[in-house]
């Protein structure tokens, strides 16, 4: 796999767009995607065939205003977190010492979100933005920074979500297989993040990086960026707290969407679980989430009495709503021939 951008940026995955891949790894990107188009469409048929015909039809007898209201608030928030997604990278950026218009990250996280949903790879979506942040900045070791500590704070912020809502609703924890797996779950991801942040951001790290080539500037600079927040905690909470808007805005658009499809939960039920959903939902077994994600919402809210069905149809509502999103991310990735002037350095 080829170089990517000037100081050659390796990609996260095999998967890529074609204005990422070179020619020699487009064979195995096709086959990866096929492999998880058929997990997917397995997933879906094993959880399709176990839900009775009867729920199936009844689930969309009731629609009525109230339920496309629900909808469309979900549709609004979904809508919203781009934004604050877009907030939350300026944020990390501005901890490496570059500053970049909102309105050009907004532009560059849609492009990525059209990558992600439509190619489809969550990874080549990350990619992309890595790609085109360096040619606006001239700084490619920063922009792939920017990126790995934006996932890390995502990573590390929706695992502290679920276990606020197990703790205020104790409850949650006696419901077996359901709040076991979450525990598992977040708790995995929690200590693979915090691990990941302590080495990357220990000082030995840093002196052995020191040197030239591109992938030892980028990790370089992974390093000072976390090692600024470490020693500026107002921009590491100001970094934090812009990242738990942005994803307790994701867990309440999930909730609005399911009232649409009629569950209706308590509020530390949705705290608890739903982001447990979104960390299971990127594991790269599938299309987009497909199938990984209606499983996780049968198995995490099938004992507080939501129907399969009704899991099933809120797993896929939830794709939709992200897929009609992402389509605003399409014009940004039409334009990503054009060339920019380099954005300014805070520092």
């Amino acid at each position: 796999m080829g170089p990517i951008g000037r100081a050659g940026i390796y990609p996260f995955s095999a998967m890529k767009t074609e204005e990422i891949e070179p020619e020699v790894g487009r064979a195995r990107s096709r086959l990866i995607l096929v492999l998880r188009m058929a997990v997917s469409a397995a997933m879906l048929a094993v959880l399709i065939s176990r839900v009775p015909r009867e729920e199936l039809s009844n689930l969309w007898q009731d629609w009525d205003r109230t339920r496309i209201t629900w909808l469309l608030i979900a549709l609004g928030l979904t809508a919203g977190s781009v934004l604050l997604a877009a907030l939350r990278w300026r944020q990390v950026l501005r901890a490496l010492g570059l500053t970049v218009p909102t309105h050009r990250l907004l532009s560059l996280h849609l492009a990525g979100l059209f990558v992600s949903n439509f190619l489809p790879s969550t990874i080549g979506g990350d990619v992309l933005r890595v790609r085109r942040l360096s040619r606006q900045t001239e700084d490619p070791p920063a922009a792939f920074a920017s990126v790995i500590i934006e996932r890390l704070t995502g990573w590390l912020v929706l695992p502290m979500l679920t276990i606020t809502g197990l703790l205020v609703n104790p409850s949650l924890l006696r419901l077996g297989a359901a709040s076991s797996t979450a525990l598992i779950l977040v708790g995995t991801t929690l200590v693979l993040v915090l691990t990941v942040v302590y080495i990357a951001e220990h000082d030995r790290v840093g002196r052995r990086l020191q040197g030239s080539g591109a992938i030892r500037r980028q990790l370089a600079a992974v390093h000072l960026g976390l090692s600024h927040l470490r020693d500026h905690p107002h921009d590491l909470r100001r970094l934090v707290g812009i990242g738990i808007s942005y994803q307790t805005t994701l867990v309440v658009a999930t909730a609005m969407a399911g009232r649409a499809v009629g569950i209706d939960l308590g509020p530390t039920a949705w705290l608890a679980f739903a982001p447990a959903v979104l960390i299971a939902q990127v594991f790269p077994l599938s299309v987009g989430g497909l199938g990984i994600r209606e499983g996780a919402l049968v198995l995490f809210l099938g004992p507080l009495g939501v129907t399969n069905a009704e899991a099933i149809a809120l797993g896929l509502l939830i794709y939709a709503i992200n897929l009609l999103v992402s389509l605003a991310g399409a014009p940004s990735f039409a334009m990503g021939h054009r060339r920019y002037e380099r954005v300014g350095a805070a520092r």
